[in-house]
């Protein structure tokens, strides 16, 4: 069966991991994952039947998503242009074990520039140690760099800032709220803005942490 990857592959190959501030160790990198089994790639077609979709609900609610939903979105995604879900595979038992998403926003501003948005962070919790949670971050930041984007930003919560900031990311003082509207619980709309300073507990606050490639 012919697969389809949702975007070129070979751009993955092209990313230097010494660019990054990120220490790993040991060194490893997208075309050297630091165990022969481990892949990273591009999201392909098949990967309905690789996990893929398992892997997200250990990240958050999913749904009963069939394999025409799943193959119509992916359609919808690579006709765009701009979304490079990237995925870590064991190839020794065929799953889906890590994978975030760099979604490309494009801008009026900064003379039409292109941003970067991190999202869908997860790694199957059974492979720590590996240092995969680091390595797909990398990768999809390294990415977003080569397509031209001008910064990449993400939402965290307060306990992984110190995570990103190792990667370099940055929370930039005043400017680093998370606020949402929340279309999907119910009749009356649901308001949620969080910050450094907010009163709730760490597992309750969110943060913009980005990394800049123009400065």
């Amino acid at each position: 069966m012919e697969e389809t990857y949702l975007y070129d592959p070979s751009l993955l190959i092209k990313l230097d991991f010494h660019r990054s501030p990120a220490k790993f160790k040991p060194f490893i990198s997208a075309a050297s994952p630091g165990e022969p089994w481990m892949k990273v790639r591009p999201l392909k077609d098949t990967d309905y039947d690789r996990g893929f979709l398992q892997l997200l609900s250990q990240l958050t609610h999913v749904g009963n998503v069939n394999r025409t939903q799943f193959l119509t979105r992916f359609s919808q995604m690579k006709a765009s242009g701009d979304y490079f879900v990237t995925v870590i595979e064991d190839t020794r038992k065929n799953e889906i074990i890590g994978a975030a998403s760099l979604v490309i926003e494009r801008k009026f501003i900064h003379n039409c520039a292109v941003r970067g948005r991190l999202e869908d962070v997860v790694v199957n919790d059974t492979y720590r140690g590996k240092q995969l949670g680091k390595l797909i971050v990398v990768t999809v930041s390294l990415l977003a760099e080569e397509l031209g984007c001008y910064k990449m930003s993400l939402d965290c919560k307060d306990k992984l800032i110190k995570f990103y900031e190792s990667l370099g990311y940055v929370a930039i003082p005043g400017n680093s709220n998370s606020m949402t509207i929340r279309y999907d619980e119910g009749p009356t709309l649901k308001r949620n803005a969080t910050s450094a300073g907010s009163s709730g507990t760490v597992g309750d606050s969110c943060q913009t942490v980005s990394l800049d490639f123009a400065s």
